[in-house]
């Protein structure tokens, strides 16, 4: 007589038996059963499955949670537990699902790809937590909307992301702020989508972005009447304009984003940006970056809240764009020190406008 038959009637008699167990063994007939179920699984036929599924459904409710746990547990390190074994256990708590879903072995790609439709967000989040999950898994959960499960995957830096996920997950990232910081810390966000979120994220993380890409302009190849070929922008005078408008909008046009695109060679966004900023036409700040002196320049900066420290970066580029070799005199700096001392961004604004054009 096999294993099956010989435990066909035991099991027979524990269904029954579970009906209304005394409460002091509750708990114990629910470990053996599920470690019968872990360890002999593949010595069960069909009808002795349903049977301990059916035991193990109908004493969950009345074991305490902790026992339940310790038993996912044992299941997701065990490497040959039964897959519906697993599949119960997972549509338990929370807490019994998690070490499941993240270390099951069971638990392939390809199976986790089914189970996700079917599962709610915080299932779907711990399986975006799980180690070395492939592309087809990846693509999966980024097409998701929920943020904990967009947030859990790009934090998973052992998750292999494929570039059209890249591409959803960054646009996702413009109107979640919780999801910025994971990309720009992936080590392998594509570079051509690190120099679009420099446009769009704050200030410290568009540095972070600038520095491990070296989003730097590239080297002028041959002399020009105007500007220097290698601040030439990519875009033409329309979208950067469209760009700058709907920044505008969104309140997402700041002064870090300034020297964001400055440092990627976008001189004409720049600009524009800066004008916007500012409240003046682009003709006339182009005067101030390349024509005024570095108090006027300085003025500008202060106007829109760039930083003192930043003010020489902005000047360099006004006197690469004259072609002239940029240096500040002690009087240009003494002249800037005083706007940054003696105005308030308010002030500073007002005498961009009126006083001194």
């Amino acid at each position: 007589m096999g294993f099956a038959a010989r435990n066909l009637g035991s099991l027979t008699w524990l269904a029954d038996f579970t009906a209304d167990p005394g409460e002091a063994l509750r708990s114990q007939v629910y470990q053996a059963v599920a470690t019968l179920y872990r360890m002999q699984g593949s010595l069960l036929g069909k009808r002795e499955r349903v049977l301990m599924r059916d035991i193990l459904q109908r004493l969950a409710p009345d074991v305490d949670l902790s026992v339940r746990a310790t038993m996912a547990k044992k299941t997701a390190d065990h490497p040959r537990a039964p897959l519906d074994l697993i599949l119960l256990l997972i549509d338990d708590h929370i807490d019994l699902a998690r070490p499941l879903i993240l270390s099951s072995r069971q638990l392939v790609d390809a199976e986790l790809v089914k189970l996700l439709p079917e599962w709610d967000v915080a299932r779907r989040t711990v399986c975006a937590q799980r180690f070395h999950i492939g592309e087809t898994l990846t693509d999966f959960l980024a097409r998701d909307d929920c943020e904990p499960i967009l947030v859990a995957l790009a934090c998973n830096m052992t998750a292999r992301i494929g570039a059209a996920s890249f591409v959803r997950l960054v646009e996702k990232a413009r109107a979640l702020r919780s999801l910025q910081a994971p990309l720009v810390h992936r080590a392998d966000l594509p570079s051509e989508l690190a120099a679009e979120m420099c446009g769009w994220v704050s200030e410290e993380l568009g540095f972070q972005l600038v520095r491990r890409y070296d989003l730097r302009p590239a080297a002028s190849s041959h002399e020009s009447e105007h500007l220097p070929a290698s601040f030439q922008t990519r875009q033409d005078s329309e979208s950067n304009f469209k760009l700058i408008e709907k920044l505008a909008i969104a309140s997402q046009l700041k002064p870090g984003f300034l020297l964001r695109v400055l440092h990627q060679g976008q001189l004409e966004t720049f600009e524009l940006a800066f004008a916007k900023l500012l409240q003046i036409e682009h003709a006339r700040l182009r005067r101030v970056l390349y024509e005024d002196s570095a108090r006027n320049l300085a003025m500008a900066c202060r106007a829109v809240g760039i930083d003192r420290s930043v003010f020489p970066t902005i000047y360099n580029l006004s006197c690469t764009a004259r072609r002239i070799h940029p240096m500040l005199t002690p009087d240009d700096r003494a002249s800037a020190e005083a706007v940054f001392n003696g105005y308030s961004k308010a002030e500073a604004l007002t005498c961009l406008q009126t006083s001194w054009w």
